[in-house]
């Protein structure tokens, strides 16, 4: 096992030259051979009749603030990625907690669950209560977004200041896009590649703009799709693509009470079930220059941030500009 695991991080180190030869490593469904910014804990659940376990990194800061940020993942990425986000909370005094969501990265990926963001926020107060943990801030991106919102909405007394990064939910698909059904998501996650996946971060994601510290994101991605469990981490996307298309958090962004930070990258264009819309109604979706401060006006106390020429990933893509309207919020600046 230690020398796969060596094998995986060199080549992930070479990301960039493995994507060109589409060299993928294959990758399990818990992430076994992918290594971690930080340490990985784990808290066991018992959900639905199943025992599952729920993994994370709990960055301690080496002069505290007495300040705890928990940092919440989006759909199409394990916690690793906020390395850099959650090293310079740390340098900042916060102690910083990153989950993997069940059905995410290295937690459980289980035959049969009902998701729910209900049931994922219930999760991720588990995993605080275990770690004594009674306030908070939260920072949610993507799929993270609605995931802290709907946490939010449900632990209001927990949640000192929430922060949303181009989060999904901002619009109710639903409404405007034709229903997809979970094995129609099964298929085309089965059909996943590397290519398939770049093209769509590229589009969505980045604005159009690739670099190749973004390999790495889309490269786990791929690992998936071509490893041991890839039937498992496939239907575990479908059921929760269906979760975030059905629980729409929009009509409730009014009853937030923590103080709020929007971050919208101007480029963004995400929005689920696109593909599917006609034309017409595809070009009005995932507007997020028109999205972004009509949810800040029904947010109470909410601050908004644009940041221009980025799309869905703020704080891979342009950090700086990101951290920078974090910290001085947490600050209370």
């Amino acid at each position: 096992m230690l020398i796969r695991s060596i094998l995986t991080a060199f080549l992930l180190n070479a990301l960039p030259a493995l994507a060109q030869a589409q060299d993928i490593p294959a990758m399990d469904a818990e992430l076994t051979t992918f290594q971690y910014p930080y340490p990985v804990h784990t808290i066991q659940l018992q959900i639905q009749g199943q025992r599952l376990h729920m993994a994370y990194m709990d960055l301690q800061p080496a002069k505290p603030n007495g300040k705890t940020i928990i940092l919440l993942h989006g759909k199409n990425f394990p916690a690793a990625y906020w390395d850099s986000t959650a090293a310079k909370l740390g340098e900042n005094g916060y102690r910083v907690i990153m989950p993997d969501q069940v059905g995410f990265g290295k937690s459980s990926k289980p035959e049969h669950l009902q998701y729910s963001f209900q049931l994922l926020a219930q999760n991720t107060k588990a995993l605080l209560d275990s770690l004594h943990i009674s306030n908070v801030a939260v920072l949610g991106h993507s799929m993270g977004g609605m995931l802290a919102t709907r946490f939010t909405l449900m632990y209001p007394d927990v949640v000192e200041r929430l922060i949303l990064e181009d989060p999904i939910g901002l619009e109710d698909w639903k409404i405007k896009v034709p229903y997809q059904s979970i094995d129609k998501w099964y298929q085309g996650e089965l059909a996943q590649d590397y290519g398939k996946i770049k093209k769509y971060q590229l589009d969505g994601y980045y604005g159009g703009q690739w670099k190749p510290a973004y390999d790495k994101w889309a490269i786990v991605l791929a690992g998936w799709a071509k490893g041991p469990d890839a039937k498992l981490v496939a239907w575990n996307n479908a059921l929760t693509y269906d979760m975030i298309f059905t629980q729409p958090v929009y009509y409730e962004f009014e009853n937030i009470k923590p103080p709020t930070l929007l971050i919208i990258g101007l480029k963004d264009r995400t929005a689920l079930g696109k593909a599917n819309a006609s034309e017409e109604v595809r070009k009005t979706l995932g507007n997020y220059p028109v999205l972004g401060p009509q949810i800040s006006k029904r947010i109470p106390n909410c601050k908004m941030v644009t940041i221009p020429d980025v799309g869905h990933l703020p704080h891979i893509q342009a950090f700086p500009q990101f951290i920078q309207p974090v910290l001085a919020f947490l600050s209370g600046s």
